[in-house]
C-alpha cells in the first residue's frame, strides 16, 4: 500500500473542523456530547477541554477519539480503536472515565486494561434511548419548571446526591466542588435545569438538558429523592422536561441509562423514549 492509501492517526487541528463535524453528523444521538463540545469550542484543545484524535483512511477523516475528562470513541472501527488505544497507553490515563458505543469501547478497554486497570467500576450495558415526540399517555407535571438563578443552593444538594448515587463518588472531592458548582450554575443560567421544588427548598424531581446540537439534545441528571420514589414523579417530571426539550431545544431528545435501573427505563419508555443503541462506561 502506497503512502496515498495509508491509514494514519494524528491530533486534529482547527482546520479539520468541517471534516470532524461530518463524522459527528453520521450518528447525532450517539455523538451528541462530543458534537456539542466541538460546535461550541472547535478543535483547539484549550477551548475544547481535551484533544481530538483523528483516524484517516486514504486521506479522509473517518473516525475520532475525544481525549478529555472522558475518553470517547466516535465511529471507530477495529483498526482505529487499536491506534487510539496505543496513543492513550503512551499518553497515560488522564480521564476519569471511558464512555461510548459498547462494542468499540469494550475493545478499547481490553487493550488498555493491562496498563490502566483495574477500573473502579465497569458498566458494560447502558441503553441509549431517544424520541422525537412525547407519549400522550403521561401528563407533564405542571409543577416542574426552570430552576431560577437564586435557587442554586436549593438544587445543588440534590445534584450532589444524584451524582454520588450514580457515579459512586462525590463531585465535591478534589476541589471542594468548585467546578461542579460552576457547571450546575451554567445549566441554571442557560435555562437548561428543571425541578419541582416544594416549600421553597424541597426538590422532589430534577433533570437537566446537557449536550445540545441543532439535531439532538441529551437529558441528564434525572433524580427523585429515594423517599419520594414510586409516586410517579419521575414519569410526570420527565414528560414535562421532554415537552420543553422537543419544543424549544432540538427535534430529538436522548439519554442513556444503566441497564439495571429498571424503574428509570420503564419511566423513560412510558414518556416516549425507545432504545436505539448501547453505551459502555468504564469508571476510574
Amino acid at each position: 500500500m502506497g503512502p496515498a492509501n495509508a491509514s494514519t492517526a494524528r491530533v486534529l487541528e482547527p482546520g479539520d473542523l468541517d471534516a470532524a463535524l461530518r463524522v459527528l453528523a453520521r450518528d447525532p444521538v450517539t455523538n451528541a456530547f462530543v458534537a456539542s463540545r466541538v460546535r461550541a469550542a472547535g478543535l483547539d484543545p484549550w477551548r475544547l477541554g481535551g484533544e481530538m484524535w483523528g483516524w484517516f483512511e486514504r486521506g479522509e477523516l473517518v473516525s475520532m477519539c475525544y481525549s478529555g475528562a472522558n475518553l470517547m470513541l466516535i465511529g471507530a472501527g477495529e483498526e482505529a480503536v487499536r491506534s487510539f488505544a496505543e496513543r492513550a497507553r503512551r499518553q497515560g490515563r488522564r480521564c476519569s472515565s471511558i464512555v461510548g458505543p459498547a462494542g468499540p469501547t469494550a475493545m478499547l478497554w481490553a487493550l488498555l486494561e493491562p496498563h490502566w486497570g483495574p477500573a473502579r467500576e465497569i458498566r458494560s450495558c447502558q441503553p441509549v434511548m431517544a424520541t422525537s415526540e412525547p407519549s400522550e399517555r403521561v401528563a407533564p407535571d405542571p409543577f416542574v419548571r426552570r430552576v431560577r438563578r437564586e435557587e442554586i443552593d436549593v438544587v445543588l444538594p440534590a445534584c450532589v446526591r444524584m451524582f454520588t448515587e450514580e457515579v459512586g463518588v462525590s463531585p465535591l472531592a478534589g476541589d471542594g466542588g468548585l467546578l461542579y458548582r460552576a457547571r450546575v450554575a451554567e445549566l441554571i443560567t442557560t435555562g437548561r435545569a428543571f425541578a419541582r421544588i416544594e416549600d421553597g427548598d424541597q426538590v422532589l424531581f430534577k433533570a437537566e438538558i446537557g449536550a445540545v446540537t441543532d439535531r439532538v439534545c441529551q437529558i441528564q441528571g434525572v433524580w427523585v429523592p429515594p423517599e419520594h420514589r414510586g409516586k410517579g414523579l419521575a414519569r410526570a417530571g420527565m414528560a414535562a422536561v421532554l415537552e420543553y426539550a422537543l419544543r424549544e431545544v432540538a427535534p430529538v431528545a436522548s439519554l442513556y441509562v444503566n441497564d439495571f435501573n429498571l424503574p428509570a427505563r420503564a419511566a423513560y419508555r412510558a414518556v416516549g423514549f425507545e432504545e436505539v443503541g448501547t453505551f459502555m462506561s468504564v469508571l476510574f
